[in-house]
């Protein structure tokens, strides 16, 4: 299908994703800009957090990553059900009952203002590098497909796709991304539906099986994948990446009842597992249609290229939309739940201070531009492992912080607070590159590493306070 083509079928769905958001966000104002007004219902909310927990890098990069490391990421998405359940029965109570439009209020709640700020700071961080990394692969991909054959220039394509998000996250919010999320899960699903039915063959997973593609379990200790490491990995990251992260629960904090949004989670953490274990597959028949037909392509180029060169003009279509679908839930809503963190926690403003959050909004659309093209400089052949990566360095503090204030709060003072939160990944950078342990490889249980240090950091910190006072 022609470029051009594509192109008017991306410009379409924008159009109408914008169409939706000004209806189901007209005078939400700020209680629908940062918590949708607190009446979403759970069943849209549960199924719209698909898309945004799993986005663009899930769509390619998952798939992309059998040829190398067959079903394994399986262990840390099973592993997340067991960190959904804890959000779900420990976090999202507490949240609850303080009516929380920051998550990070807990801390100021529990710790004082400079833990919430610090807390804020640390989710701005993350979810500006996981965000824009997401944003980029999509971007890059567009770019290739749509917009080079049409000489575009690839920073000019980021731009109109960030504008294009801007237009409906300004004024609606999360009230506007609940219902937005929902059309954009749905769009993703479709193309990954489509794509499985038309590669797959009878014999798919014998086949599989035979070359070696559909290994789950790893049972090597030194190993990076070792089964038990991934599944602790992927319950923290739960917890940590949902959470502990504004833009995660800022829906969850849209629903009226604790009971209902305990129910969005549950839900939630098992369409993923079915969701994932189906781009596996997907992954794997990739795989093998790649073995037969001498395909070079590899990693994150995989999917793209036996969508775009080998299959239907109208999968192409499909492919298209259903990629764009998993962009956006996890740009638009980073963009929202970065200006509500940077305004709450921050700023520390007024929820009616329309001007300074749209203000730090546009300001974010501009550092995420700036960091897509810096993405493109590093340009790494599976962004998904990059990410959870990243992940380990910048939500570790984040998973301390909270384990500290809710079951061991006491007085740290500031200075050491800070300290300490800068200090644990620093130490758990030097563990990473330096590789200590006779043949043993961290991989990513890195963040739960990072989490103890800081909690234990905080803990002594605190205690060296008491003993100050007494």
């Amino acid at each position: 299908m022609s470029p051009a083509l594509l192109l008017i079928g991306v410009l379409t769905y924008f159009a109408g994703l914008l169409v939706l958001a000004r209806c189901v966000s007209h005078g939400s104002g700020a209680e629908g800009f940062y918590v949708g007004g607190r009446e979403s219902p759970w069943p849209v909310v549960a199924f719209g957090m698909i898309g945004t927990s799993l986005s663009g890098v899930t769509f390619i990069s998952v798939p992309g990553s059998v040829a190398v490391n067959g079903f394994t990421y399986l262990q840390i998405v099973i592993g997340q059900l067991f960190g959904y359940a804890v959000i779900a029965f420990v976090l999202l109570p507490a949240y609850h009952r303080l009516k929380l439009a920051s998550i990070y209020g807990l801390l100021g709640e529990r710790l004082g203002p400079a833990a919430q700020r610090l807390g804020s700071a640390y989710f701005i961080l993350s979810r500006t590098l996981g965000a824009t990394g997401r944003l980029f692969l999509v971007v890059a991909v567009l770019h290739t497909l749509i917009l080079q054959p049409l000489g575009v220039p690839f920073w000019l394509g980021a731009a109109v796709v960030l504008v294009m998000i801007l237009l409906y996250t300004v004024e609606g919010g999360v009230k506007a991304l609940v219902w937005t999320d929902t059309l954009q899960t749905a769009g993703m699903l479709i193309g990954l539906i489509v794509c499985t039915v038309l590669l797959w063959r009878p014999d798919a997973f014998a086949q599989l099986d035979a070359a070696g593609l559909s290994r789950v379990w790893v049972g090597d200790p030194l190993s990076r994948d070792f089964s038990v490491k991934a599944l602790l990995a992927g319950m923290f990251i739960a917890i940590a990446m949902t959470g502990l992260d504004q833009e995660m629960m800022q829906k969850s904090l849209s629903v009226a009842k604790l009971r209902d949004a305990q129910k969005n989670l549950l839900v939630l953490a098992v369409l993923m597992l079915v969701v994932v274990a189906v781009f596996l597959l997907l992954g794997g028949l990739l795989a093998l249609y790649a073995q037969e037909h001498g395909l070079a392509a590899k990693g994150d180029a995989l999917f793209p290229t036996v969508v775009m060169q080998h299959l239907p003009a109208w999968v192409q279509i499909v492919f298209v939309l259903a990629l764009v679908s998993a962009l956006l839930p996890s740009a638009d809503g980073a963009l929202t739940a970065l200006t509500a963190s940077t305004c709450l926690d921050l700023l520390r403003v007024g929820k009616e201070d329309t001007r300074t959050r749209q203000r730090v909004h546009l300001g974010f659309a501009v550092l995420f531009l700036a960091l897509v093209l810096g993405f493109k400089a590093l340009d790494s052949t599976s962004m998904i492992y990059l990410i959870l990566k990243l992940a380990g360095y910048t939500y570790g503090p984040l998973l301390g912080l909270f384990a500290f204030a809710m079951f061991t709060p006491r007085a740290v003072p500031g200075r050491a607070l800070v300290a300490v939160c800068v200090a644990a990944p620093l130490l758990c950078a030097a563990l990473d590159f330096g590789q200590p342990w006779g043949g043993y490889q961290i991989g990513l249980e890195l963040l739960l590493l990072n989490g103890l240090l800081t909690w234990a950091g905080l803990w002594l910190a605190g205690t060296r306070a008491q003993a100050s006072h007494s």
